[in-house]
This record gives C-alpha cells, structure tokens and sequence, in this order.
C-alpha cells in the first residue's frame, strides 16, 4: 500500500542584525519584531489549511535560535512540539561572524584560499552535503507524518533559506552552483514537497508560497542568514 506525505519546509523569519553580521550557525541571533510577525502570518497560514483539513502531525526545527522562535506560534496555533534535528541547521561558512565587504575580502590574504571554487563552494559547507542531510531530514519527517497521522499526513520543517534552496534545487534537477540572488526562497516562506509515495523513492512535487510577502518591504537579506 502506497502512503502519500507532505513535507513544507519554513524558512525563518527576519533576524534582528543592524551589524549586518553573517550570523550562520552562531547562538543569540534573536527574530526581529518583523521576524516575529512573519512567524505569525506563517503560522496562520498552517492553521488556515488544518482547518481546511490538512493533517499536520509532526513540527522538526534546526536547533538554532532564530528557528526555534519561528517554530513558536506554529506550537501555539496547532498544537505540536518542536523537535529540534541537527540536519535542518544553516550551512556551515568561513565568514561566519563577520560582516563582509569587498574590502573586507581583498585586503584579507586568509580569506583568498575559501573563493577558488564557488562550485564547491569552497567558503562553507558543500552543497551536496547539505542536499545529502536535508533529503534524509525530508524523507524521515514524511515516513513521521505517516506513522502518525496516515495517509496524506504533512510535517513542518524549520530551517535556513540555503539548506531548503538545494533541497528544492536536488528535487527539480537544477545545478547547486546559483547566483544566491536567484534563490526562490524568502523569509518565512513555505516550499511544499508532496511525495505520492514516501517508500517509493520518486522525487515530489514542489510548491511555493510566501505567507509573509506583505513584510518584505525594506527587509536587508544577507548570505548565511
């Protein structure tokens, strides 16, 4: 018997950083009053399709802090708690706690080693590496939903918008190399991967929506954020 599953990744929401700071994995890196307001328009928007008869059973958020608030009012509006799993986190990167500049990257010999392949990229964590982590993530989350809720059962998953851009990128065949300015992946946006079958092992289907679009106005977003 084939168990269908949804699986929606959320990207966060806006980070407090007037330091404009490429935060990455470090602790302490708070939501903004906006941040938290688009956690709220995307926690409404779970709710709205719960009570549409969506079935969203299981919650799973990267162990940082900006994740966990994010996660905060869809535990409040649909019941569940968050469970931290260390595969969702940030991509790992070299300028992690720096704010980075043209400047800051030509007069600095130690950084010229970390941009000889973007391919790769040499400056962080490899992209297939974070394909690798984030398609268990998916895959485990969906086989979850169904043990606990069935057939046609979603899970919510809270991570970065780089970890989720190559998830969506591994699923629709698309190179990892990219043009960060290219990446359909905004602040607590939802990407959906809807799997026919979570045994079968065939790619989903992906869609996109972007609860919080009306907060975007003015919002500066940084790699590693």
């Amino acid at each position: 018997m084939s168990h269908s599953a949804t699986v929606h990744l959320l990207r966060h929401g806006e980070v407090h950083n007037p330091e404009r700071i490429v935060y990455g994995r470090l602790p302490g890196y708070h939501l903004s009053e906006r941040g938290r307001a688009m956690a709220r328009l995307s926690a409404a928007e779970l709710r709205r399709r719960s009570d549409d008869g969506a079935r969203l059973v299981h919650l799973a958020i990267s162990p940082l802090t900006r994740t966990r608030e994010t996660a905060e009012p869809i535990e409040e509006l649909l019941g569940l708690r968050a469970l931290p799993d260390e595969r969702l986190l940030e991509a790992g990167n070299h300028f992690e706690g720096l704010h980075v500049t043209k400047d800051e990257l030509l007069r600095s010999p130690r950084h010229w080693p970390r941009l000889l392949n973007p391919l790769r990229p040499s400056w962080g964590e490899p992209y297939r590496e974070q394909v690798r982590r984030m398609a268990e993530a998916v895959k485990d989350a969906a086989a979850q939903a169904v043990r606990i809720g069935g057939d046609g059962a979603e899970a919510v998953l809270v991570s970065h918008q780089l970890p989720i851009w190559m998830a969506r990128s591994s699923v629709e065949g698309r190179p990892l190399p990219h043009d960060p300015r290219t990446r359909q992946c905004n602040l607590a946006s939802l990407t959906s991967l809807r799997f026919d079958d979570v045994r079968s092992g065939g790619r989903p289907e992906v869609a996109y929506c972007e609860p919080a679009a009306e907060l975007y106005s003015g919002v500066i977003q940084l790699p590693g954020s």
